[in-house]
């Protein structure tokens, strides 16, 4: 969400000339992207008028886009106490709640904005990631699977079949096509045994194909036009979980993927991940070379070990005896192999699929949550891991 402008001058907070002059040049810096000007101006703004709704709104939504939303949580709160329009701001304390995995505060903000503004889709999925992550999946996939806005669902609506709805698939040829990361893709394989078609058809990408042969999939490598065939139905990996309805208690939880193992012993460390959507997804250099420096530590990033795909990883993965990752693939395939991971998540912007507070998944049994509680300080997190390393 983008700031907006007053309704009008007389719907807005009475400010001096200096006052508004100030709030009207920090609104049009922030649209031209200068945010870190129009931080300051905003701030200025409210030391002088802290009754000023709009612009404690416009902040929170500066420091929200910019990856801060424990800061822009008490802006959101601030202009939801003061102003006349509750809408934005209950959004944004509701989008800061979920950025924080405090899903049961944001629950009720998001229901209060549907019921005022019902055909607003991101919010309706909003709120299908917020119950997914309180772990009331029978209410949460039929919001995200009818709403996550996904290339993959294009693909899949050009594809000359009909999308599975669930029905028996004895017999049929089900094509899956592939859906967002790595790490989505593994997570989600555990439901590919559970099908039943006389075919079932994956296509995705090159690095996933050699570990995907432990499916009962044919297993198509994508990298430029291709031809899957004659086909039932057609289905994405996030709509199994629907289509089985499963529950946190009902998920699939044994291992269903294997590796050579090519050493014996130690701990595996990744402690970097893609940048993208949030660079929360990496530690620091620091926190990193702490892990790298423990007793028979070694690095599982590709670009280190030469790995050249994903069965690569679980071979070296099969023969360890703990991986320490950050959210990143390493921790799917660690956890669907069934070996003991330690997954590090950030204060902020940890995926739904940990769910909120705990330190167990209902995804892995075989896993361990440890949750930065300061956001970018992992000094207290690597400290933890160290002592419980060396409790074992």
């Amino acid at each position: 969400m983008s700031p907006s402008d007053p309704e009008s001058p007389q719907a807005g907070p009475q400010r001096d000339v200096v006052g508004e002059a100030m709030f009207q040049r920090a609104l049009a810096l922030h649209k031209a992207g200068d945010t870190g000007k129009a931080e300051s101006l905003y701030r200025v703004v409210l030391d002088n008028a802290p009754h000023d709704h709009e612009t404690a709104n416009n902040l929170g939504w500066l420091l929200y886009n910019t990856d801060r939303p424990d800061e822009a949580l008490p802006c959101f709160q601030w202009a939801l106490d003061l102003g006349v329009a509750p809408d934005p701001p209950r959004v944004g304390v509701a989008r800061c709640h979920m950025a924080l995995s405090a899903f049961d505060k944001a629950e009720p903000l998001l229901r209060e904005a549907i019921a005022r503004q019902p055909d607003e889709a991101e919010l309706r999925l909003s709120l299908g990631y917020a119950l997914l992550g309180l772990g009331r999946f029978t209410e949460g996939w039929p919001l995200y699977d009818g709403l996550r806005p996904d290339p993959a669902k294009a693909v899949g609506r050009g594809f000359p079949a009909p999308e599975w709805q669930g029905e028996p698939l004895a017999g049929k040829r089900l094509f899956i096509w592939r859906e967002q990361g790595f790490g989505d893709q593994l997570m989600l394989a555990r439901f590919l045994p559970m099908l039943g078609a006389a075919k079932v058809t994956y296509a995705g990408p090159p690095a996933l194909e050699r570990l995907f042969r432990q499916m009962p999939v044919d297993y198509l490598p994508v990298t430029g036009p291709w031809d899957a065939g004659p086909h039932d139905y057609w289905t994405l990996p996030f709509s199994l979980p629907l289509r089985f309805g499963v529950t946190p208690e009902t998920l699939p939880q044994g291992p269903y993927f294997t590796g050579t193992p090519t050493r014996r012993g130690g701990v595996g460390v990744m402690w970097r991940g893609n940048a993208l959507p949030h660079p929360e997804r990496s530690l620091s250099e620091a926190a990193g070379a702490e892990l790298l420096a423990l007793p028979g530590a070694i690095s599982l990033d590709p670009a280190d070990t030469g790995a050249g795909d994903f069965q690569a990883t679980a071979d070296l993965i099969a023969g360890l005896d703990l991986v320490i990752t950050i959210d990143t693939s390493v921790a799917h395939l660690a956890g669907a192999m069934g070996k003991p991971v330690w997954i590090l998540l950030p204060a902020r912007h940890a995926d739904w699929r940990w769910m909120q507070g705990r330190a167990t998944s209902p995804w892995y049994p075989s896993a361990r949550l440890y949750r930065q509680a300061i956001p970018n300080d992992w000094a207290p997190v690597v400290a933890q891991v160290k002592r419980d390393l060396t409790a074992l």
